[in-house]
């Protein structure tokens, strides 16, 4: 059997705020949407900047928000699990991040990783490329918020 990861999909509560974190936030760019009003529903599809290529042959792995058109309680989102992405300067991002108001919940102090959550409260890992930085200020001495 053969298989090739397509998408992760997360329900979100309000898809201008969901749009404007990952778009904004953290760089991701829409690669297409379908509305449905029959099902009443919007999904829409994103690919990180380095998968730009491939998104338009879409031959990379999506991230797909689906948002439902009448009001449903996500509840535990921490239950899905994660996203991950690699990233060149783990201090970089979650410096941006923190500027543009986004807690860091779990702070690179390695070098190495990080977590945030989004607007839904999924959870988000940042893993360095290559080999961990070198510990610095403030990540080094900065505690956990909140859960992760």
């Amino acid at each position: 059997m053969t298989m090739r990861y397509l998408h992760t999909m997360i329900r979100v509560r309000d898809l201008d705020k969901s749009l404007d974190f990952f778009c904004n936030q953290l760089g991701m760019e829409e690669s297409h949407r379908l509305e449905s009003e029959a099902g009443r529903f919007t999904l829409v599809y994103l690919y990180a900047p380095y998968d730009e290529a491939l998104a338009i042959s879409m031959h990379t792995p999506l991230l797909e928000l689906t948002y439902n058109w009448d009001a449903e309680d996500y509840s535990g989102g921490r239950n899905f699990g994660h996203l991950a992405f690699e990233v060149d300067d783990i201090y970089a991002t979650c410096q941006k991040l923190l500027d543009a108001g986004v807690a860091i919940n779990r702070p690179p102090r390695d070098g190495r990783m990080a977590f945030v959550r989004s607007p839904d409260q999924i959870s988000i890992e940042f893993l360095q490329k290559g080999d961990a930085l070198p510990p610095q200020e403030p990540w080094f001495s900065m505690d956990n918020t909140g859960t992760w």
